[in-house]
């Protein structure tokens, strides 16, 4: 593995990381010693990298942040900054709401990032807007119809597909795991209804 992919990959697997130089408890210049203090009164667990004792660290991930300097945070992956700008967002409230929501629980952040009924609903309207959508399911398992006079002449194929182009994003991105979908043009849901039963009357909603 190349110092590039040891580095993309602790980057990968760890949600708060520090390159600095020395370790935590004895940090080896005061910018190390400013950031390890203020991560450390946050009480968010990070991971570190001593540079002092990896000097293919230190020597590439300069090139590979553009960033010259150390100590560097990373939250998610992405560089924060040095010692400075650490403690700027310390002080202005944003560095720990970003550090815990890094590092909550993997189930809460599924919970957060599902997707919802009317996010489907207005993602289909976008390339279906005269369409009518009826969603039921909870969580990423959605069963879905959707009734559009863009389907007349089409394959049910061809309005499946279409329909789940408009839903590529957040089945790609996982927030949208499976989808039961039913696709009628008007008159072929009209078709689909129950004919009223003798002596009721059937009122048109």
């Amino acid at each position: 593995m190349s110092t590039k992919e040891t580095i993309l990959k602790q980057l990968a697997d760890n949600p708060v990381i520090l390159y600095m130089k020395g370790v935590p408890t004895a940090p080896e210049c005061g910018f190390s010693a400013k950031a390890v203090e203020i991560l450390n009164a946050t009480k968010v667990p990070y991971a570190y990298v001593n540079v002092m004792k990896a000097p293919f660290i230190r020597d590439r991930l300069p090139s590979v942040s553009k960033w010259p300097t150390f100590p560097q945070l990373f939250i998610k992956g992405e560089l924060i900054g040095g010692a400075d700008i650490v403690e700027s967002m310390n002080n202005d409230g944003s560095l720990l709401p970003l550090l815990q929501a890094a590092v909550q629980p993997a189930e809460e952040n599924a919970a957060s990032n599902t997707i919802t009924h009317s996010e489907v609903e207005a993602l289909i309207l976008k390339d279906y807007p005269e369409a009518q959508i009826a969603i039921e399911g909870q969580g990423c398992d959605l069963s879905i119809k959707v009734v559009s006079e863009s389907f007349a002449g089409q394959t049910m194929v061809k309005q499946h597909q279409g329909v789940m182009a408009t839903l590529s994003e957040p089945l790609a991105s996982g927030r949208l795991h499976a989808v039961t979908l039913k696709t009628f043009t008007p008159q072929q849901w009209q078709e689909q209804q129950p004919a009223p039963q003798a002596g009721l009357l059937q009122i048109q909603l």
